[in-house]
């Protein structure tokens, strides 16, 4: 059995306070292969690799961009002051780690983040040769964040941050993410375009949202760690080339969806949008209590030809409730009755409550409450609802 100290030698790791990089067989340097330099920390040094990228004309999606935050955002993320920062507040941050399980066991060897300086989008992207470069990487890292205010990530909630923040408290550092918002673009996605897409992966995004179509550099992230351990055993680091492009992308994406959505989001109904990413922003202004601008685009999907038929009647359903919240129930009845003439329960016995309450019209109560009553033997619905609306019709027609 090989010895423990055995195996961390053979990773870079040795007594002393000197980082001892990994020594190419045959193979390059991580400065060979990729273009960079080395920052000084009071940590030792760590590789950066720096980009620059001019902002460019958002005629498409893929163009890249500054749009501020909407408001609809700010109450969405719960950080009111989101849409009066600037774009130099923004930090957009993505890592690359030694696994996925978290833990102590677990760390980042690579940090790619970017900011916006004027009209240039400046990506950094920071590599530790071996373990022992850990410290001045997030050393790096902290000098870079310096001034943000809010941190950009997709799943960073649930893992990169807390992750980072776990290893530079192990380290005794201060922990760069305290003070500062988190927008976590992730959830954002997955409201919008849930019903639409079957993968809200970033990359997924990239091709049907985006048109971003990564080129054959593309590393798969599932071998990112593998080719890590490869390059601390035989110093060769010329695989890692695409893992930096990988990084690199995943990170200018961020900002490019972060923008779109931003625009997306703030004047909606002046996009050509899927009936479904209609659907999906008119609910995310109602949850925002937002009613009049949800009124709006619920009214835009349902004009759209592309919307299927079980969204349709979903959306016609808080469309209803909507407007009878915003005080206008000649709309809320005109759904209603749509509904109605299409079998659904629920429009008949809200038309059997309207009668009764409002009109004082026992009779057309008590007929729209029957009608109801008779669907309930040739339903589709799960037993479950059909014992609810049973009670519930069973005391309305009483």
């Amino acid at each position: 059995m090989t010895p423990l100290s055995d195996k961390l030698r053979a990773l870079g790791v040795r007594k002393g306070t000197q980082p001892v990089k990994p020594s190419p067989r045959g193979g390059q340097r991580i400065e060979q292969a990729v273009p960079g330099t080395f920052w000084r920390t009071p940590w030792g040094e760590v590789f950066v690799h720096e980009e620059k990228h001019p902002q460019t004309p958002r005629r498409g999606a893929d163009g890249l961009g500054w749009s501020p935050l909407p408001d609809v955002v700010a109450a969405w993320a719960r950080i009111p002051a989101l849409k009066d920062l600037p774009p130099e507040a923004f930090v957009f941050l993505d890592t690359e780690t030694s696994g996925l399980s978290g833990g102590t066991g677990t760390y980042a060897f690579m940090v790619g983040a970017g900011r916006w300086q004027g009209a240039e989008f400046h990506l950094v992207q920071f590599f530790m040769r071996s373990p022992v470069e850990e410290a001045a990487l997030l050393a790096a890292l902290t000098r870079f964040m310096e001034g943000a205010q809010v941190v950009v990530t997709y799943n960073g909630k649930s893992f990169d941050v807390p992750l980072l923040w776990t290893r530079c408290r192990l380290h005794g550092q201060d922990v760069p993410f305290d003070g500062l918002a988190h927008l976590d673009v992730l959830h954002l996605a997955r409201r919008i375009w849930r019903d639409r897409l079957a993968s809200r992966t970033l990359q997924a995004l990239e091709k049907d949202v985006l048109g971003v179509t990564r080129t054959s550099a593309e590393v798969p992230g599932y071998e990112i760690p593998y080719l890590y351990f490869d390059y601390l055993r035989t110093g060769d680091a010329a695989p890692l080339a695409g893992v930096f492009y990988h990084n690199a992308v995943d990170i200018l994406s961020l900002a490019r969806l972060t923008a779109f959505l931003a625009d997306l989001l703030t004047n909606p109904w002046e996009r050509d949008l899927p009936g479904l990413d209609v659907v999906a922003v008119a609910r995310l202004y109602e949850a925002q209590r937002d009613w009049d601008t949800a009124a709006r685009l619920y009214e835009q999907g349902l004009a759209q030809p592309d919307l299927p038929q079980a969204d349709f009647w979903k959306a016609v359903r808080r469309l209803a409730v909507l407007q009878r919240r915003r005080g206008d129930l000649t709309a809320a009845v005109d759904w209603w009755r749509q509904a109605a003439a299409r079998g659904e329960i629920y429009a008949l016995v809200e038309l059997s409550k309207h009668a009764e309450h409002r009109r004082k019209d026992i009779a057309a109560a008590l007929d729209w409450a029957e009608q109801a009553w008779a669907l309930l033997d040739e339903s589709a619905l799960p037993a479950y609802r059909v014992q609810y609306w049973r009670d519930d019709l069973s005391h309305r027609l009483a």
